[in-house]
Order: structure tokens, then C-alpha cells, then sequence
């Protein structure tokens, strides 16, 4: 019996050792596609945390590790760093797939300044889930399109940038697949450039620099005015975040936001002549302009932040966008949303109303102009198709793509395996937006000829409106067919 029973333990410890060897060949999914990494991969981000104990309210600790085969972080293929985390959002926390707040930390466990992927020193990074976006890249494709557009109109230790920088990474959860993430830096004061507040020595605080972002749908964020009785001693006021100085959440910090709304309650002649005092006309046309290139909804002042380097320098706002995976002809549910943009609707909101009426310092002439000029740029059609192309190839290439698709194809949006069936109504929707905005703004886009169909098919096509024609029918005035424009009469000529 006791022979019996020893080679028993015997056996069953050469199955455990066997079983342990084989799982630490395997290693984690991490590991694994690690040391299957090449030039195609895209960089790989594993964050090790309890998982279960992440919140949005409360940062935890963990650790992030980085393996990029082009070693740019810090120069190094492999990185790591203790990390504070917790989920950020509002209505994506509802998803299986939601985002990260991450921030590095030193050996003592305070926050650090860390370089990631090369794109500035910083300790505050985000990990974007893009889960309603079902091409996962509308966020990242529009910023891209308003760093060609927008600069802050004073230096910066950054390039003037006035909006994120971001990496596809495909990130894992304690070693096991969790998805393609877009990691990014913030709009921040450092950023941004704005100064800091001075603490006297006599425990008093002189505001300077201040950051607010448009977080709900308010009277406030409409600039149609606020509840003067509402707390100014938070971070959040009326729908408004105090993103800078948030350790000084006072009415100090909040009255500048508060003098912009008052300032939206005068006369549309009043706002017309002195807007200049508060914001900067370039940047103010690029804002506009962006809502017309991508139909970017949620916003305007939602999902906006407003900025003054400092306030002793005199309150102008600087606009940045913010959250725009509802673009390009995509819907707030992940839906196609195939319409263009209602270039007279945008215009006739509180921000633009009297300003662009009035054509105040010329400044619809000017949006015509900037428009004229990224048409031949950044947002031309080509241009546009490109970007999308290349992000799309990227994602195909190190395999990401496939992998986002088993893992996440229906919750919460359907993925198409192949990203291009999905991108061909992108860019098809672009193009058609982008003729329509021309015509609206009265631009001759000079984009004339006929596009080949593709497989033998024949394109569709649209009236300026977005709305689509049956195939073959004809049509008097102008229409759109594979982003090419065509002038017709209804006899097909």
C-alpha cells in the first residue's frame, strides 16, 4: 500500500511539474506575443493590477509594462514602471471594454514624469477603449486632422500643439488579451503652457492659467447662461470641469468661464464687435471647420475645453476639442449615422450666431479661406483616405485587427473582419461630406471625372444632402458617386 501510494505522489508530481513546465513555455498571452513581435507590430502594453478593484473614483496601483520593437520610450524596446489607475468616462463605463487613466509612479510611489512613445514627459497618460467606434480609430483620425489645423496662438514648450498625440498599442489585462487601444496624452496644463497659480506667503493664491472642459449638456455649455446659485467651491460647476487649477477650486478660478457666458447674454452687435476679447478668430474658424469636415456632434461646448495661458494677461479662450469617436458618419451607439454636416445649424449656435452673421473681422470670409486651404491639404479627400488607409493597414499587418475582432466583434458594436468593408462606407461618407460642406460654403472643389467602380459594380450615388439615389435614376443638378462630383440634368446628361 505504501509503494502504491508513493508512486502515486510520484506520479502526480511529475504531472504538476510537466503541467507547470508546459504552462511557463506557453507563458501569458503578453509573453507570447512578445517574442512573436516584428517590424509589423504594433506596440504592446500589459498592465497588471487587481482588476476588479479598478474604479473611476478611486486610482489603485499597479504596474504597466511597454515592449515597442522601435523603442521609443525612453529608448527602449522593453519599459517598465509602477502606475496608479482607474477607469475613465462617463456613458462607456457601461461597456465590457472601457478606458484607462493611467499614471506612472517612481519607486516611492509618486506620480513621475515618463516619456511614452516618444511623444512628451508626462504624468498622466489614457488607454482609449474606442468601444462604439467600429473602425477604432475616429478619436485618433481627427485629431490628427486638427494638429494640421490648430496651434495655440503663444509658445509652448510642445510645438504649439493644441491637441493629443496617441499610439495604437494593443493592450493586455494581467497578461491575457484585452484589445486594441489607442494610449494618448492629455490636454493638460503642461500642455497647453498655461501658468501655474502662485501661492503667496500669506496663504493666499493668485490664479493665473485656467482649463475648463464642457462635460454635460447645460444651459452653461450652451452659453445661454447658468444657476448663479450653484457652488463655486468644487470641480465641477454647471456642467463645466475645472481642469486647471483644480487643487483651487474657488470663484476665482470660476469667474473668467462665468465673465465668457455673461458675455454671450449681450447683443448679437455687441458680441460681434468685441469677441476678439475672448477668443481668437483662427482658431475659433477651425473649430468650425472641424465640425464640418468630420460632423463631430458631441460638442460645441460639450466635450470642448476652453484655456487662457493667464488671466493676468487678459481672458482670451483658446478652444480644444475633445471625445470624437461620434465623426464620420458615425452615431453615438456605434450606428452609421449618414448624414452630412449641417454646416447652417453649426453656425447658428451661440458660439458662431452673431459673430459669423455679422461676418465680424471677416470672419466667414476667412473660414472660406482656411476651408480652401486644408481642401488642398489635410482635408482633402486623398489626404483623409490615406490616414485612414494607413492606420488600417497597420491594424491588419501586426494582426491587431483580427484579434480586436474575436474578441470584441458585438460587444458592444459589430466588427467587420475585414476593417475595410467597414472603412469603404467611412471614407465614401467623407468624401460626400466633403462636397457638401464646399458647396454650402459656395467653394468650387474641382473635383470633376468618373471614379471606377469597384468589383464590377456600380457606385452609389447621393445628392448633396447625403441622401441617396436608386442605381440608375436620374437626377437634374449635382450629385456624388465615389467622391467625385458629377452635374446632371434629369435626362442623364
Amino acid at each position: 500500500m505504501r509503494m502504491r501510494n508513493l508512486i502515486y505522489a510520484l506520479f502526480t508530481l511529475l504531472a504538476v511539474n510537466t503541467t507547470c513546465t508546459a504552462m511557463a513555455q506557453q507563458g501569458s498571452d503578453f509573453d507570447r506575443l512578445k517574442a512573436e513581435a516584428n517590424e509589423n507590430s504594433l506596440p504592446l502594453v500589459n498592465l497588471t493590477t487587481d482588476i476588479d478593484a479598478v474604479t473611476k473614483e478611486e486610482e489603485i496601483d499597479g504596474t504597466i509594462e511597454i515592449f515597442d520593437t522601435k523603442a521609443r520610450t525612453n529608448g527602449q524596446e522593453y519599459f517598465k514602471t509602477g502606475c496608479r489607475v482607474k477607469y475613465r468616462g462617463s456613458s462607456s463605463l457601461a461597456y465590457d471594454k472601457k478606458s484607462f487613466a493611467i499614471k506612472p509612479t517612481d519607486e516611492s510611489g509618486d506620480k513621475t514624469d515618463v516619456n511614452i512613445f516618444g511623444i512628451r514627459e508626462d504624468d498622466s497618460w489614457i488607454l482609449d477603449a474606442m468601444a462604439i467606434d467600429r473602425i477604432r480609430m475616429r478619436n485618433r483620425l481627427c485629431f490628427d486632422l486638427w494638429n494640421e489645423m490648430s496651434q495655440t496662438p503663444y509658445d509652448t514648450d510642445y510645438g504649439n500643439r493644441n491637441g493629443t498625440l496617441g499610439v495604437f498599442v494593443e493592450l493586455f489585462i494581467n497578461g491575457n488579451y484585452h484589445g486594441l487601444y489607442c494610449m494618448t496624452d492629455k490636454i493638460n496644463r503642461k500642455l497647453l503652457g498655461l501658468k501655474k497659480a502662485d501661492e503667496e506667503d500669506d496663504g493666499s493664491v493668485t490664479i493665473k492659467g485656467v482649463l475648463y472642459k464642457g462635460d454635460s449638456w447645460s444651459d452653461a455649455t450652451n452659453l445661454l447662461g447658468y444657476d448663479k446659485e450653484a457652488p463655486v467651491d468644487g470641480e465641477t460647476w454647471n456642467g463645466w470641469e475645472l481642469q486647471h487649477p483644480d487643487d483651487y477650486p474657488c470663484a476665482e478660478s470660476w469667474q473668467p468661464l462665468m465673465d465668457f457666458i455673461d458675455f454671450f447674454q449681450a447683443s448679437g452687435d455687441f458680441i460681434a464687435q468685441n469677441y476678439g476679447d475672448h477668443l481668437y478668430t483662427e482658431n475659433l474658424a477651425d473649430y468650425a471647420i472641424l465640425q464640418f469636415a468630420t460632423n463631430y456632434r458631441d460638442c460645441n461646448m460639450k466635450n470642448t475645453f476652453l484655456s487662457t495661458e493667464s488671466i493676468n494677461k487678459g481672458v482670451r479662450f483658446l478652444i480644444t476639442p475633445w471625445d470624437m469617436d461620434t465623426s464620420l458618419g458615425g452615431e453615438f451607439n456605434g450606428d452609421r449615422y449618414d448624414h452630412m454636416a449641417d454646416v447652417e445649424s453649426i453656425l447658428s449656435s451661440r458660439l458662431f450666431d452673431a459673430i459669423t452673421k455679422a461676418n465680424a473681422d471677416g470672419i466667414m470670409d476667412g473660414i472660406k479661406a482656411q476651408w480652401k486651404q486644408y481642401a488642398a491639404g489635410p482635408l482633402s479627400i486623398e489626404g483623409v483616405c490615406k490616414r485612414i488607409d494607413d492606420y488600417a493597414e497597420a491594424f491588419t499587418k501586426s494582426g491587431a485587427w483580427q484579434r480586436e475582432h474575436d474578441k470584441w466583434n458585438g460587444n458592444p458594436v459589430p466588427l467587420t473582419e475585414d476593417i475595410n468593408d467597414e472603412l469603404q462606407y467611412v471614407k465614401d461618407w467623407y468624401a460626400r461630406n466633403f462636397n457638401h460642406v464646399s458647396e454650402a460654403l459656395g467653394i468650387e472643389t474641382g473635383i470633376t471625372g468618373i471614379d471606377a467602380t469597384e468589383d464590377g459594380q456600380q457606385a452609389k450615388t447621393y445628392t448633396l444632402d447625403g441622401t441617396r439615389l436608386p442605381d440608375g435614376a436620374a437626377y437634374d443638378g449635382i450629385t456624388i458617386r465615389g467622391g467625385k462630383k458629377y452635374i446632371s440634368n434629369a435626362d442623364g446628361k
